[in-house]
């Protein structure tokens, strides 16, 4: 099984795409809004990846947050809010709050398992801070540590109800960055002492299935390479004190944070720590390079998707997907 999550062009399985994917065997795929048009097709081309390769249990990875970050959208698929209504919530009525982020989750679970996804790149735990990039922003679950910890668990537990996997991201924590890493590389100049608060929820969620790290460069641990290249970072940080022992993927490599052929950025991230370099653009030119260049998912890795892919729980007996989304809107109706 090939170390890399790779992505498709379209939204059909290309003759080339299925030949390359099938002797490659990568150890997922995630999908983009250029591999969804309706339900039918979506459900046609998870099918078609599971059947690839015999693996039920395959990992298909979406980002599917809320607010502008959702790959299915309406009107074919339900409209959820951004992590901002939840941080408003929790303001008023903590419990509600975490109850609105369970049923949100679950709503969108359902969804996604309905075509066949089985992970959804939520939940987002870095720590919003004044004055950092607005590519955090409204997707945060709010400035506070312990309340972003209680959403992030609450969004945890009801992914897993539906039958999805959840991924924390970014570890060890986005929400300084005062630059976009889809752009370019930040550097986050924080003491160790105030990096704690960054930390603090993926410590509290150290026991979350999978992860994903961020492009950033963290001073305070590492002076030159970004956390998903760093072995300190991840072997001492990550690793170490957060005490993650889960699936840990890369950010995408083919953000322009990462500098160097893509098959370069994807064996530094292996080489790092990372048990996945992801590959996000679909280009089957850059696709090629990486089979090519990726070694084969550790012993220890491989372990670590098992057990991540067997953390799906799903509750045929809990809400539906209308009842989720109506006792959500209730709840943030308080705010």
């Amino acid at each position: 099984m090939l170390a890399a999550i790779l992505s498709l062009a379209g939204p059909t399985l290309g003759a080339g795409e299925a030949s390359l994917f099938r002797e490659a065997d990568p150890a997922g795929y995630i999908l983009f809004g250029r591999n969804v048009e309706h339900r039918a097709q979506l459900k046609a081309l998870t099918d078609s990846l599971r059947d690839l390769h015999g693996r039920d249990d395959l990992a298909i990875l979406i980002d599917q947050e809320g607010g502008r970050v959702a790959r299915l959208r309406p009107p074919i698929w339900p409209a959820f809010p951004a992590n901002e209504a939840f941080d408003r919530l929790y303001q008023l009525a903590p419990a509600s709050a975490i109850q609105a982020a369970r049923w949100n989750a679950r709503a969108i679970a359902l969804t996604l398992a309905e075509v066949g996804i089985t992970v959804d790149c939520l939940p987002m735990l870095d720590v919003r801070q004044p004055g950092a990039s607005d590519i955090v922003g409204d997707r945060a679950l709010g400035a506070e540590p312990m309340q972003v910890s209680a959403l992030g668990r609450a969004q945890l537990e009801g992914l897993a109800s539906g039958g999805v996997v959840g991924v924390v991201k970014h570890i060890p924590g986005h929400g300084r960055a005062l630059v976009d890493s889809h752009k370019e590389l930040p550097f986050v100049d924080a003491s160790e002492e105030e990096l704690a608060i960054d930390l603090e929820p993926f410590e509290r969620l150290a026991d979350a299935p999978m992860g994903m790290t961020s492009h950033i460069v963290y001073r305070a641990w590492d002076t030159e390479l970004p956390a998903s290249q760093s072995p300190t970072i991840i072997r001492d940080i990550i690793r170490g004190r957060i005490g993650f022992d889960g699936f840990l993927m890369s950010d995408d490599i083919g953000m322009e944070a990462l500098y160097g052929d893509i098959a370069v950025r994807a064996a530094a991230c292996l080489s790092a720590g990372c048990d996945v370099a992801l590959h996000c653009s679909g280009v089957f030119e850059e696709t090629v390079r990486i089979a090519q260049a990726v070694a084969g998912l550790s012993d220890k890795a491989q372990a670590r998707l098992a057990r991540a892919m067997a953390a799906r729980v799903s509750d045929d007996a809990g809400m539906s997907l209308a009842e989720a989304i109506d006792t959500r809107d209730q709840l943030l109706a308080l705010a």
